[in-house]
């Protein structure tokens, strides 16, 4: 029934656009159809902390530079280009001047839709200011606090104005306290897209228009919700060949968090992709339909790349049985990791949290991070050891603790891992664990409130650098009234001496020192530990070969403009098999 839904809403598009005619690449057209696990927890970029959220939104809306999925590097995306001063505290970025939001009532005719420098001015200002909890936005937390000059002022109310940015023509100069070697990274995450200033001073941003290749079409908010994204007619970005993007006439974002329902939408052909297979059905998945991935051309293609995504549960230090860091040793070294890899995960991941951290330990992408420095002061299963350190903070077998509640999002997996989680706390340390299961846009609430005792959290790179996973625990994060939402640190973690590494790292003026002293500050976040590290993600993941274009990568970033659909014949793909493997 969807189907000519959104076929109708396209041709309703196309006919209502006028304008140029641009270059038409020769295959364009279709429609891909991808599921997630979860629907975004918002739909306002500056709000944006979950990686449905991004990856929905990164198809809409965008900021001045972006991230290739190909290479994981700094592309131009609004800005056309940018300078850095000689000692890297001044960005200096100049804005294209063919760049138009998506049609809104607000926006009469097209050179109001133009993007101007006070559009990026108004979208910066608004993410600076306090949301309507009281606290602070991603984007200020992320990207601007304690980074760019006279941000914190303005955020806290002692300014009209953020001093460090300033507009000359369309030119935006952002000038930083001290240098930031991620700094460009930052400002790709999705927290610091451009919204229109008419739609920011009406109050209307959450109506979803950006000036990304996708254009928000319907929500489909029933028993499996979809959202429906139409080619953006007016994108600016063309191929090397000078063809319009994105080729694509639309693009369907599936909500289904059980990853059977996931793999029969994959195998009915309902959906093009599929990001992780249901564990007990990875065998015949890939054994029992051999000769699908091996035939020329195949019927699918497959990826398993590790990638910079780290699941763990972590410690509410709200509650004061968690100040005693023997405590949470002793949860550490009570789980067996190598059980829920065997027997739940069936070997879909690319490593344990065994000795290991928060920072995903794939040193091809993270070159000259000391891995060997944080296993140091890892933690591997060690029962004895875990009961000795529980009867040293008081609590001997468990007696006088209590029960504690850990708080998840329900699919199979996560579901599985808690109830072997709460057994084996038991067996070894004689703690009851309730679980506690609920969608993950209340987990994520939860978590922020800090209403629980133990919450289950993945968290993926927004850039590949360690600082993406460990500003999840630098304390400056922690609201001066501890019971008020944490966005950032949902922890609420404080530790002087990982602090002030942590910020030695972020202002070093060479990588291989960042990564040194990264690598320091996460040996004494795991000395001092706000989590339990269960495993790192590399998730098997299929298309079917019609779909071109598409990069599976390290940060399992979705990028669509690209990617086109067109079958295969047994001599083109011979021919680029051939020229692949020669």
């Amino acid at each position: 029934m969807y189907r000519y839904l959104f076929i109708t809403g396209i041709l309703c598009f196309l006919l209502s656009c006028g304008g140029k005619e641009k270059k038409t690449f020769e295959y364009a057209g279709g429609s891909i159809r991808v599921a997630l696990d979860n629907e975004p927890s918002t739909f306002l970029p500056r709000s944006a902390s979950d990686y449905y959220s991004a990856i929905v939104l990164n198809q809409i809306t965008e900021g001045l530079v972006g991230i290739d999925p190909s290479t994981l590097k700094i592309i131009p995306k609004i800005a056309e280009k940018w300078e850095i001063s000689d000692d890297g505290k001044t960005y200096t970025f100049d804005l294209r001047s063919d760049v138009y939001f998506h049609p809104h009532k607000l926006l009469s005719g097209k050179e109001s839709r133009k993007l101007k420098a006070t559009d990026v001015i108004a979208s910066f200002e608004a993410g600076c200011q306090m949301n309507e909890q009281g606290s602070s936005f991603p984007l200020y937390s992320y990207v601007f606090e304690d980074n760019v000059v006279g941000a914190r002022e303005f955020f806290e109310g002692n300014a009209e104005s953020i001093e460090g940015i300033e507009t000359k023509g369309n030119t935006i100069t952002i000038r930083l306290i001290q240098e930031d070697y991620n700094f460009l990274y930052k400002l790709a995450n999705v927290s610091a897209s451009i919204l229109p200033a008419k739609l920011i001073e009406a109050k209307l941003d959450t109506d979803v228009i950006g000036t990304g290749p996708f254009i928000y079409h319907e929500y489909n908010t029933n028993d499996v919700p979809r959202l429906v994204m139409l080619r953006n007619n007016d994108y600016y970005l063309k191929d090397k060949e000078g063809n319009a993007l994105p080729y694509l006439d639309s693009l369907v974002f599936i909500f289904q968090h059980m990853k059977y329902e996931q793999l029969d939408l994959f195998e009915s052909k309902q959906t093009d992709l599929i990001i992780g297979l249901p564990t007990s059905r990875i065998t015949s998945m890939l054994e029992g339909r051999m000769q699908d991935f091996n035939s020329k051309p195949p019927v699918f293609e497959l990826a398993n790349n590790p990638l910079l995504e780290t699941h763990f549960y972590f410690f509410n230090m709200k509650d004061p049985r968690f100040k005693d860091p023997r405590v949470r040793q002793a949860f550490n070294y009570a789980f067996n990791k190598e059980s829920i890899g065997r027997e739940i995960l069936r070997n879909q991941y690319y490593d344990l949290g065994d000795s290991t951290g928060i920072t995903p330990p794939i040193g091809k992408v993270l070159k000259g991070y000391d891995f060997n420095l944080v296993k140091k002061s890892g933690y591997s299963y060690n029962p004895e050891k875990a009961k000795k350190l529980l009867s040293d903070a008081g609590y001997p077998d468990g007696k006088g603790f209590g029960s504690v509640n850990l708080r998840y999002d329900i699919d199979d997996v996560h579901s599985s891992i808690a109830d072997e989680f709460a057994q084996q706390i038991f067996m070894v340390l004689g703690i009851n664990v309730n679980i506690d299961g609920s969608s993950f846009n209340q987990l994520i609430e939860d978590e922020e409130l800090g209403q629980g005792d133990i919450f289950r959290l993945a968290w993926s790179a927004d850039y590949p650098s360690p600082e993406s996973f460990l500003m999840n625990f630098y304390g400056k994060l922690v609201p001066e009234n501890i019971e008020d939402r944490s966005s950032i640190n949902k922890s609420r973690y404080r530790n002087e001496k990982f602090d002030q590494l942590y910020e030695e790292a972020r202002h070093a003026h060479k990588l291989s020192m960042q990564m040194e002293l990264f690598s320091k500050a996460e040996a004494e976040l795991m000395k001092d530990p706000p989590i339990i590290p269960l495993w790192y993600a590399g998730d098997i993941q299929i298309m079917y070969s019609n779909v071109r274009n598409f990069h599976f990568n390290a940060m399992n970033l979705l990028d669509f403009a690209q990617v086109y659909k067109k079958n295969w014949t047994a001599k083109e793909y011979q021919k680029a098999y051939s020229s692949q493997n020669p």
